[in-house]
């Protein structure tokens, strides 16, 4: 699996360059491999902040709406993030980490830019399910 999810992480920090990001300019890009496809999405963010959506969304609600079943691996990269930043800004926010329980399983792994690699139980323990 590392050459998919190196393959993963090069397409999230090519998605990043078509964040839409002019409030923070902080670009961020992921992808999501489902169905045996790759589905990237960015950040698109709003003047009211709160309906601003992340990458790890975007890419995850494509893969979604193509109908490719369950996400198998994860990459994002927040490519605005200065060098030698803490992994708290690197890191996908919670709410990224619900949707993409959602729709992955807990064993599904996951590999951030500059942090490492992971599964999504590792970012997301005892996550919410209603299943």
């Amino acid at each position: 699996m590392p050459d998919l999810l190196d393959e993963l992480l090069e397409a999230a920090r090519q998605a990043s360059r078509s964040a839409y990001c002019p409030y923070s300019n902080f670009h961020v890009g992921a992808a999501v491999r489902a169905g045996g496809r790759i589905f990237t999405g960015a950040n698109v963010e709003n003047a009211s902040y709160g309906l601003t959506i992340c990458a790890e969304r975007t890419a995850a609600f494509a893969s979604v709406l193509a109908g490719a079943g369950p996400i198998e691996a994860i990459a994002v990269a927040c490519v605005d993030a200065p060098e030698g930043s803490g992994i708290e800004l690197l890191m996908p926010c919670g709410a990224c980490r619900q949707v993409l329980i959602e729709f992955a399983a807990p064993e599904t792994p996951v590999i951030v830019d500059r942090v490492g690699r992971m599964t999504l139980a590792d970012l997301l323990p005892m996550a919410f399910r209603l299943k």
